[in-house]
């Protein structure tokens, strides 16, 4: 007589062969790319006809949606561990910037996640609102990271942080398509846009630092406190120093 499966090793079966479909499709977007991923083509790598994938995944879309949401947990585990840094930390400008380079490291090491995430490359794919929570709140720590950068004086206090989050994720996610679409062989340290990343960071700090610039609506520059208008650097007080510049973390997520 045979023994009956107990539900716990029915779940721990369901879940392994999930994890094998997803891993497939992964493996055959980096390869092919994102929108050339085949149900039928998973179907046969594991080995089963492919009616049988729709007991785990109704549609192809909902195998989309589950990479897209995995991507976007990983990076928000990126955030995460530097969050802390940034807002307690001895350097949190260094903090701010490790961030970014680990969300650049993480995306070039997972191009098909990253296909997904930062591109459209899917006619008809939306990802639905539980896989683009974890996305929101990348947004949302992001954010909360250039605030705190603002309270610790290495961005200016009269800076729209909601503004500056948008140029902050703008700036890493372009690293990482301009890397993946370009050069997609190269490794981190010579690639040709990663490499850039820390001269890219430093220019956002400065800009939006104690002695940054903007520029009005009508594209005329106009100076900050600790800054002269012709771009010069500040002079010093009588009884001081000029204000210092500061040295040079989750790309934005794709919003529909």
């Amino acid at each position: 007589m045979l023994e009956p499966v107990s539900p716990d090793r029915r779940h721990r079966r369901r879940q392994e062969t999930i994890e094998e479909i997803v891993d497939i499709a992964v493996a055959i977007m980096a390869e092919e790319g994102a929108g050339s991923l085949s149900l039928g083509e998973v179907a046969r790598r594991i080995g089963i006809r492919t009616p049988s994938l729709y007991v785990y995944f109704d549609s192809k879309n909902a195998l989309y949606d589950e990479i897209f949401e995995r991507g976007w947990r990983a990076l928000l585990d990126v955030v995460g561990q530097y969050e802390p840094l940034v807002v307690n930390g001895d350097d949190p400008a260094a903090a701010v910037q490790a961030s970014a380079e680990e969300c650049v490291r993480w995306a070039m090491a997972h191009p098909a996640h990253a296909q997904l995430m930062f591109w459209r490359p899917v006619p008809g794919f939306e990802p639905s609102p539980a896989a683009y929570r974890p996305a929101i709140e990348v947004m949302q720590r992001t954010t909360s990271m250039l605030g705190a950068l603002r309270v610790r004086g290495i961005l200016r206090a009269d800076i729209d942080v909601t503004e500056a989050a948008g140029v902050w994720t703008s700036l890493v996610s372009g690293v990482i398509s301009q890397q993946l679409s370009n050069a997609p062989g190269e490794p981190y340290e010579k690639g040709s846009f990663t490499r850039l990343l820390p001269h890219m960071v430093a220019m956002y700090l400065a800009h939006y630092g104690p002695e940054g610039r903007t520029h009005d609506g009508a594209g005329a520059t106009r100076s900050r406190p600790g800054s002269t208008g012709d771009g010069s650097k500040p002079r010093r007080s009588a009884g001081g120093s000029a204000i210092r510049r500061a040295p040079g973390t989750a790309a934005e997520p794709r919003r529909r």
